[in-house]
């Protein structure tokens, strides 16, 4: 992993391994501060990351694709919303 991601942050680390596949080839590194945009993740995308990331974690993310898109502008702000989730079911 790059610089930005500890890797002894084990959710980051899953959620980056996540997104890697939707994003563009192109894209480059994919660090906790990577904006999605950055990435060609758009709305369908990030659908799918959602999807992947509630199989991956057991959790539910209760927000509609549009209020993703609004407020899940960077790497860094999907972890924290999963970390959120994760820490609400331990």
């Amino acid at each position: 992993m790059g610089p930005g991601i500890d890797m002894a942050d084990d959710i980051a680390e899953r959620i980056v391994s996540k997104i890697k596949p939707h994003a563009s080839p192109d894209a480059g590194e994919v660090t906790l501060d990577t904006e999605l945009a950055e990435l060609g993740i758009h709305s369908l995308e990030l659908t799918e990351i959602i999807f992947d990331i509630e199989d991956e974690f057991g959790i539910e993310v209760n927000i509609n694709t549009s209020d993703a898109w609004d407020t899940l502008k960077s790497v860094r702000d999907i972890v924290e919303a999963v970390r959120t989730l994760v820490d609400k079911q331990a």
